[in-house]
């Protein structure tokens, strides 16, 4: 099924009331608005070993109970039925910071051993804040993990310091260095910029990115964090982060088509070098102010369970329970359509009634 650009409803008739398929086709995760989730996003804990402004208050926040969590053989038998049975191509593991969960290497080569309907590897990838990744990044590589992105929104040992509460600087750079010669290639760099507090860096997070090989990216500020952090005046937006850059950098726009389902919007830097080999490319995902949900083809876990259809969403389904309550595969894959089937039109920042999710981000998985 092709995605319908208007969001036509899928299953209603003229005047009639709207109601699910009886077979969604091919098993895949279509929603009422003809979007599919083919990308799985897994928290593999809620724990962060960072304390980012925007993300967490100071003192952190209370932890899921072990017990709780997903164990390694529940994740593997999610992802197994995601991939196997339900179109999932593509899976994401986020956190909290992913590279603290022990069993990750075991889960990503679980991963990386299944094979889609089509015979096709799922594309694994992993996002992290990239303090542990010098350690682990080979071990990974070997397990099959294909790409990482790290967040990482300041150059100045300082004012990371000041925007994490964790003088982990040196670790994150050597973590990226790392990454590059295991393989992640392109390693992706998320940066959040924050008015008053690190927009003056945008350009030189740009040069010093692209120089090395990295793959630059803008996230704009969404409210997922404390709630007294963010204010939609206030959040540097896609359109300043933009003409940031173009004060001066000359950027072309890779054509829409070529963008796909990704949430960033991509140009390229004509003057600044790149590693021979690697495209001088940089990209800014704007999830507030020019959101990308027509075109969403995410479903989300939380590290204990919760099946998430949008990372604002305020609902949940617990798949944890019909887990350790002895569903089959058929039954959590029946579950899951139905739950991806009811998915809303957007994440409604625009509308008057928005409400923040219960979870913060760490919670959630980004």
């Amino acid at each position: 099924m092709s995605q319908i650009p208007d969001f036509a409803d899928v299953s209603r008739p003229p005047g009639g009331p709207l109601r699910a398929p009886a077979a969604l086709p091919g098993s895949a995760l279509v929603d009422r608005f003809g979007r599919i989730a083919t990308n799985l996003r897994i928290s593999l804990t809620d724990r962060c070993n960072l304390r980012c402004s925007y993300c967490m208050p100071a003192e952190g926040t209370p932890w899921c109970p072990a017990g709780e969590l997903l164990t390694d053989d529940e994740i593997i038998r999610l992802i197994t039925v995601a991939v196997r049975d339900l179109g999932v191509r593509q899976v994401r593991f986020t956190g909290g910071e992913p590279l603290l969960r022990r069993g990750l290497e075991r889960i990503v080569a679980a991963t990386t051993s299944l094979r889609t309907p089509d015979g096709d590897t799922p594309e694994t990838a992993l996002t992290t804040n990239g303090v542990l990744l010098e350690r682990r990044a080979t071990a990974l590589r070997e397990a099959g993990l294909r790409r990482v992105n790290v967040s990482l929104d300041t150059l100045d040992r300082a004012r990371y310091t000041r925007l994490t509460r964790r003088d982990r600087l040196p670790e994150v750079l050597a973590g990226l260095r790392a990454a590059a010669e295991a393989g992640l290639t392109p390693v992706k760099i998320n940066s959040v910029l924050l008015r008053g507090v690190n927009e003056d860096e945008a350009v030189s997070l740009v040069r010093w990115a692209l120089e090395r090989g990295y793959q630059p990216r803008f996230i704009e500020q969404m409210p997922l964090g404390p709630a007294d952090v963010w204010d939609r005046d206030e959040m540097v937006s896609a359109a300043e982060i933009l003409s940031l850059l173009r004060s001066e950098l000359t950027l072309t726009p890779v054509h829409a088509a070529v963008r796909g389902a990704a949430p960033a919007e991509t140009w390229i830097v004509s003057d600044v070098r790149s590693p021979a080999g690697i495209v001088p490319a940089v990209g800014i995902v704007a999830s507030v102010s020019r959101p990308f949900c027509r075109g969403c083809d995410r479903t989300r876990l939380t590290a204990d369970g919760q099946l998430r259809t949008c990372l604002f969403a305020r609902a949940e389904t617990d798949l944890r329970a019909l887990l350790r309550g002895g569903a089959s595969d058929r039954e959590i894959a029946g579950v899951w359509r139905g739950t991806m089937w009811a998915k809303q039109r957007g994440h409604g920042i625009d509308d008057g009634e928005f409400r923040r999710p219960d979870r913060p981000m760490s919670a959630i998985g980004g």
